[in-house]
């Protein structure tokens, strides 16, 4: 089995469910235990607002996303779509955008489940790293056995993290309410929105996964729309219903300030409640436990999703040739995991978890402007995607990522920018 470009092609066998899960599964990660917390500091009462503008810009996103990917059923994602569409240095743009962003993304994702898998086990920063290492080496791992593989232990992971984000939601509502703040607007202001939307714009990132393993996809015309949006509205609920609930129940001065904002929250209220040390600490422990669950999910799925852009990039001799190979067996991009595990290694050991997260946003709010630019492009459309969606997608995708913090946006120019003068290099070699 081949590829239209004459590549080995990878194996269809991804259902509307299991693309579904691997969607939320890659939504629900490190994002939503960590982003509320510096979301508030810039928005403070007005967080809401905040998750309102993330969300429509990741709509608007899902929709451009999953009307290229139903007729590009191919890996890729964006890099794919922006070649077809707008030419190949946009193309290289994006993809470039993607395997950066998500990378550091990847390892955040990696810390955190090193941090949280550690506290269960009362362990310092060295184990913790170890824990995350051995984590990005054992799902690259189950990866490597097939992308049905990567999809059921997907919804192993998925199902109690739900179960417990679910209890902790129903826990924010029950517990008694934050007293209210002396004035309107602490720690934040309106002015704070867009900034909190595009740091909360990390906690929907993934929503889109399905899309760069395109190729992967029974029905791809029918399947990744369903699936895509399907994913993405199942965490906006979610997510809608823990932001206002940690709102109501620590107030934005206090949900600004808790490092681990679900913890915090769990701790007051079983604190308020009443709650003996015992069960105290296990609930603590369940969310926690919970926490770690998470980041593999995402972690899985965002490590497939690096792997295939690659690939596609690979293909195209955007990225070394070598990384194109695809097992025999089982059908995947061996080299290109393999590859993405070991950078993901490398800034494990030498970065930390929050520092990333305005740098992934970036990155990826410029792969999704350009995935929303070429679906404008399109001149056959069906009903659900009008012209109109690609365009609030590409507006609201340049401004969150103009207005995120000013050391995020220069170092990930500064990477855009290596990785173009690298490009421009590597044609002018060729040419001689």
């Amino acid at each position: 089995m081949s590829s239209s470009s004459g590549h080995p092609a990878l194996a269809r066998r991804l259902g509307t469910l299991d693309a579904t899960v691997i969607g939320v599964g890659s939504m629900v990660g490190a994002g939503v235990f960590v982003a509320f917390a510096p979301a508030a500091g810039h928005a403070g009462s007005w967080l809401p607002a905040a998750l309102l503008v993330a969300a429509v810009v990741a709509w608007c996103n899902a929709t451009s996303t999953a009307q290229l990917a139903a007729r590009y059923p191919a890996s890729g994602g964006s890099y794919l779509y922006a070649g077809q569409r707008l030419g190949h240095w946009p193309a290289f743009v994006a993809g470039w955008g993607f395997v950066t962003g998500k990378t550091a993304s990847a390892a955040a994702m990696a810390l955190a489940f090193g941090l949280y898998a550690g506290q269960l086990a009362g362990t310092g920063d060295v184990v913790a790293r170890l824990l995350a290492v051995a984590a990005v080496l054992g799902l690259t791992a189950v990866n490597l056995g097939g992308v049905t593989r990567t999809a059921r232990m997907t919804r192993l992971l998925l199902l109690p993290v739900l179960a417990v984000l679910v209890g902790v939601t129903a826990l924010l509502y029950t517990s008694p309410a934050a007293a209210p703040p002396a004035s309107p607007l602490p720690d934040g202001s309106a002015w704070g929105v867009l900034p909190a939307a595009g740091i909360l714009f990390f906690a929907f990132a993934g929503y889109a996964r399905v899309a760069t393993l395109g190729e992967e996809v029974r029905d791809p015309a029918r399947t990744i729309p369903r699936a895509v949006l399907g994913a993405l509205a199942v965490t906006l609920v979610l997510y809608g219903a823990l932001g206002l609930g940690l709102l109501r129940l620590l107030g934005p001065d206090r949900l600004a300030a808790a490092p681990a904002p679900l913890l915090t929250a769990v701790r007051s209220a079983v604190e308020s409640a009443g709650w003996a040390a015992g069960p105290a600490a296990a609930a603590g422990a369940v969310v926690t436990a919970a926490a770690a669950l998470a980041t593999l999910g995402a972690l899985l799925a965002l490590v497939a999703g690096i792997s295939r852009t690659a690939l596609a990039m690979a293909r195209n001799r955007d990225l070394p040739a070598g990384l194109a190979a695809v097992s025999e067996r089982h059908r995947v991009p061996w080299a290109a995991e393999l590859a993405v595990a070991g950078l993901v290694v490398v800034l494990v050991l030498a970065g930390d978890v929050r520092t990333v997260i305005g740098f992934s946003s970036f990155g990826v709010l410029v792969y999704y402007a350009l995935a929303n630019l070429s679906a404008l492009t399109m001149t056959e459309r069906p009903g659900w995607a009008p012209r109109a969606v690609n365009v609030v997608g590409l507006t609201g995708c340049l401004v969150l990522a103009a207005t995120l913090p000013v050391v995020s946006v220069l170092t990930m120019l500064g990477v855009f920018a290596a990785g173009l003068a690298g490009r421009a290099l590597v044609l002018a070699l060729r040419r001689r």
